[in-house]
């Protein structure tokens, strides 16, 4: 079979179209945000349907022009999608290719986009976020994603191929390569992004790298932030003692280089002791906590509801937390093996529990700032003068009222997250070197890069465009957030 070019004869208009208009698109974003920085700052009053009246003058007509454009985008993205897909295999070139491959992907950011935006305004901070041309960009990289992650590690969908299969002669070659004759292709006759220096499929080893980071990035920023709420709002609250003990703490830990502390966690000799495993032991105890303190301090006057509610949720993460810290041979082996719901790899849980112990001390702080901001307000003095618990005041009068820079602060630390799961892949820590995550898989790709430039190119800016999904998605929250 010949190999593909980059577009056959697949879109001939089309593509040109699309990078004219999103080089436009960029521009006008770009002057948007420098006048917008030189721009008098302006009050917008609400319409009578809650929407906000839209900014006039030249910066008002910009924002109204990319809004725009970018509706123009959409729809040649659309175009390209349906045209592509009826268009017969190899004709379409690699671009075309793996475009259908995506076709699941584009059904999930249609569905999602159109009931959003229809019920946007029955949606609270979500649904303004389709007012913002910035924000609905980075949640549509975000989604994009989060939506492959779904396909290929739950549906086994996109991937062409298995991520650690070698197929001879195909080592290092180029984009749109055919698989030899007689070699195994039963899941595509090409390598559609070529092979890197094991003759592994490059696009399959990027779309199930997703899988690893959609998994890691956003349940460690979870855990993290469930271990700074937990501590960061007694510390504001109560002051003293506590806030001065736990404040050293959190300094002492954010002094500590990081990437010393993963080469340290990581060694044979601190694994055999079973720190990690006593590490992730303490920090995931914390969801715990905090789901048995919320409900107890809404619910501990109405004892048959207060007891129900307790169970229903905290016994399944009981056993959830018992099977995550139990391993077999490990120094924690407190959970029978044959109530063990699932095992977690070693190297997976260094990474995890490596990146919720760095994240939390930063949480911390910035939900003790807000506590010691927020306690002071009329209302919490309201809560106080009705009598409620000191738990019910931090977790329903405090905690909601800081919701606007934590979801803020919990999209930006996802990326910085990937960031360092990045980080960590390539200089090999924790997770096994055949692993498709971005991180190995740059680092494997950038030994030959002056040779082979495609190999490191895809996972690089897989990760590039979610970290600036994930910027702009927060930027996005923030510019909607300051309008309530």
């Amino acid at each position: 079979m010949e190999p593909l070019s980059w577009t056959g004869s697949f879109a001939s208009n089309l593509i040109p179209a699309l990078v004219i208009t999103a080089a436009v698109f960029l521009a006008g974003v770009t002057l948007q945000l420098i006048m917008g920085f030189f721009a008098p700052e302006e009050k917008l009053q609400a319409n009578a349907d809650g929407t906000i009246q839209s900014r006039g003058g030249l910066l008002g007509g910009l924002e109204k022009l990319n809004g725009q454009i970018f509706t123009l985008i959409v729809f040649i993205l659309a175009a390209i999608v349906v045209i592509s897909w009826f268009m017969p295999y190899g004709k379409a070139g690699i671009l075309g290719e793996v475009i259908k491959r995506f076709l699941p992907v584009w059904i999930a950011l249609i569905v999602t986009f159109v009931l959003s935006i229809t019920f946007k305004r029955k949606l609270g901070l979500y649904g303004k976020l389709f007012d913002s041309t910035i924000g609905m960009i980075g949640f549509a990289l975000v989604m994009f994603w989060v939506f492959t992650s779904i396909f290929v590690g739950v549906f086994d969908m996109i991937a062409t191929h298995d991520p650690l299969q070698q197929i001879s002669g195909l080592k290092n070659k180029t984009p749109g390569i055919a698989v030899p004759d007689g070699q195994d292709a039963d899941f595509f006759p090409h390598y559609l992004l070529g092979g890197d220096n094991l003759a592994r499929d490059i696009f399959s080893r990027m779309v199930h790298g997703s899988v690893i980071v959609m998994i890691i990035a956003p349940l460690a920023t979870v855990f993290a932030f469930m271990v700074g709420i937990t501590l960061g709002l007694p510390a504001g609250y109560y002051g003293g003692k506590l806030d001065t003990i736990l404040s050293f703490l959190a300094n002492l830990i954010l002094a500590f280089p990081v990437i010393l502390l993963f080469y340290l966690l990581v060694t044979p000799e601190i694994v055999e002791t079973g720190l990690p495993n006593f590490m992730a032991a303490f920090l995931f105890i914390f969801p715990l906590i905090f789901f048995g303190v919320l409900i107890n301090s809404r619910y501990k006057t109405q004892g048959s509801k207060n007891t129900l509610y307790l169970a229903v949720v905290l016994i399944p993460l009981a056993f959830i937390y018992l099977s995550a810290i139990s391993e077999p041979n490990s120094p924690l082996q407190i959970w029978p093996a044959a109530l063990d719901l699932f095992s977690i790899n070693s190297g997976i849980l260094v990474v995890f529990v490596s990146v919720v112990f760095v994240n939390s001390p930063t949480v911390f702080r910035i939900v003790r700032g807000l506590a010691l901001d927020i306690k002071t307000r009329d209302y919490v003095a309201a809560a106080q003068t009705r009598g409620e618990g000191t738990w019910y005041i931090m977790l329903w009068e405090i905690l909601p009222n800081a919701r606007g820079p934590l979801i803020v602060d919990f999209c930006l630390r996802i990326g910085y997250t990937t960031i360092l799961l990045g980080t960590l892949g390539f200089f090999g820590l924790g997770l096994p070197p055949e692993s498709p995550d971005w991180g190995s898989t740059i680092n494997e790709g950038r030994k030959l890069l002056l040779i082979f430039a495609h190999p490191a190119l895809p996972p690089a800016m897989a990760l590039l465009s979610l970290v600036l999904g994930l910027n702009l998605l927060a930027d996005g929250l923030r510019e909607e957030s300051l309008k309530d």
